[in-house]
C-alpha cells in the first residue's frame, strides 16, 4: 500500500505526486562561480532533478542568480549554523533551503527562517545526520540510532509546525545502512511529510553504489521515499547516473530502456561482455520504457528472455535477433548491435 503523502511543492515539481526525484549535489567549490554553473548544467544534462549547493558564507550567496540562470532544475542552498545565510538564499531566488532547525539557534532564528520561506512558498528539508543529532537527544540513546534520528527529525519538524510550517522534507542519513533504513521505516509509519533517502558517507563509487542501493532500494520496493540522493566520494554525475540505475531496478525510472543479460558460461561462442556494454552504452540516449536481453546462447535467448520486449541471443559468431520471445532471423557477429538498434528504433 502507498504512502500517503503531505504534497510539498519544489519549484515545478510536487513530492508526493508517485515520482522520486533525482538529486545531487555541488562539488566544485563556492569560490568558483563559472565551475558551479558549469558543473549545475552538465547535471541538468545527465538527468539530475534537483540540485544542491553548499552555501558556507555570505559570498556563496551569489552562486544562486548564477545557476538558476543557467539551469531549469529546481536548485537547494544547504546552510548549516548561520540562519541569515538561509535568510539571504532565499532572498537571492533559491527554491528550497536544507537546514537542521536545530542547529541554528534559538527559536526566534527558527521562525525568521520559516517566516521567509513562507512568504516566498520555499520549502524546507531537515536533515538529520548521524554526527549533528542534538545533544538532549544523543545524551539520551547514547549514539545516532535509529530511533535518535528519528525524534530528532520530529523535534526539528515540531519546531517549525509551531511558526505554521509545513511545507517540509525530512531527510534521515546514516552511514550505516541498517540504521538508515531502520529509521526511515519508523519515521515513515508516524509521519507524512515526504522523504529524501539516502546513506551519507557512502564512500568510493564502488562501495558507495553498493551501499546506497542496498538502503534506498529497500526502502522505495517498501514505497517509501520521495528524492533520493547517491552519496558518493566521485564525479556527482556518477551520482545521478547510480540513482537512475536504482530506479530502473525498480520499475520507477518512466521512458528508460532496461537490460537483462545472462552471466556466461560454457556454452557461449560469443565476446557476450563486450557485447552486452556496447548494447548498455548505446541504450543510454533511448527513452522507450523497454526490456532489452542481451543473452549468450539460444538456450537462454527467447526461452529465458522471453519477457523481453526485444533482444538477441549469441551463436557461433553470429546472433539471432528476438522479440518477445518470436525469433526474426540471424544476424552476423559485426552488425549486431547495430541491427539491434535499428529494430529498437521502430518500436
Amino acid at each position: 500500500m502507498a504512502r500517503k503523502v503531505l504534497p510539498v511543492k519544489l519549484g515545478n515539481l510536487t513530492f508526493g505526486d508517485g515520482r522520486v526525484y533525482i538529486q545531487s549535489m555541488l562539488s566544485v567549490p563556492s569560490t568558483d562561480i563559472p565551475g558551479s554553473v558549469a558543473q549545475a548544467a552538465a547535471l541538468e544534462r545527465a538527468g539530475c532533478e534537483i540540485i544542491r549547493a553548499a552555501i558556507p558564507d555570505k559570498a556563496a550567496v551569489a552562486l544562486i542568480p548564477k545557476i538558476k540562470e543557467a539551469v531549469s532544475v529546481p536548485l537547494v542552498a544547504d546552510i548549516h549554523f548561520d540562519y541569515r545565510l538561509a535568510l539571504e538564499a532565499v532572498a537571492a531566488g533559491v527554491d528550497k533551503v536544507r537546514i537542521n532547525p536545530g542547529n541554528i539557534g534559538d527559536e526566534d532564528r527558527v521562525k525568521a527562517v520559516a517566516k521567509a520561506c513562507a512568504a516566498k512558498g520555499v520549502p524546507i528539508r531537515i536533515g538529520v545526520n548521524g554526527g549533528s543529532l542534538e545533544k538532549h537527544i544523543l545524551a539520551k540513546y547514547g549514539a545516532p540510532t535509529a530511533d535518535a534520528l528519528v525524534e530528532s527529525g520530529l523535534y526539528n519538524a515540531r519546531l517549525l509546525e509551531k511558526f505554521d510550517f509545513d511545507q517540509i522534507v525530512i531527510s534521515l542519513k546514516s552511514s550505516r545502512v541498517q540504521t538508515m533504513i531502520e529509521a526511515y521505516r519508523k519515521l515513515a509509519a508516524c509521519c507524512d511529510y515526504p522523504l529524501h533517502l539516502g546513506v551519507t558517507e557512502a564512500g568510493t563509487e564502488r562501495m558507495g553504489i553498493i551501499k546506497s542501493a542496498a538502503g534506498i532500494g529497500a526502502l522505495l520496493a517498501d514505497s517509501i521515499g520521495e528524492t533520493i540522493r547517491v552519496s558518493l566520494t566521485a564525479d556527482p554525475l556518477r551520482e545521478v547516473a547510480a540513482a537512475r540505475d536504482i530506479l530502473k531496478a525498480l520499475d520507477l525510472c518512466p521512458d528508460a530502456p532496461q537490460i537483462v543479460s545472462c552471466p556466461t558460461c560454457g556454452r557461449t561462442r560469443i565476446d557476450l561482455i563486450s557485447l552486452a556494454n556496447e548494447v548498455e552504452a548505446r541504450l543510454a540516449s533511448v527513452q522507450k520504457p523497454i526490456r532489452v536481453a542481451v543473452m549468450g546462447c539460444a538456450v537462454n535467448g527467447p526461452g529465458e528472455a522471453r519477457e523481453a520486449d526485444i533482444g538477441v541471443a549469441g551463436g557461433d559468431g553470429c546472433a539471432i535477433l528476438f522479440k518477445k520471445g518470436e525469433i526474426l532471423r540471424k544476424i552476423p557477429e559485426g552488425r549486431i548491435v547495430d541491427e539491434l538498434m535499428a529494430e529498437i528504433e521502430k518500436m
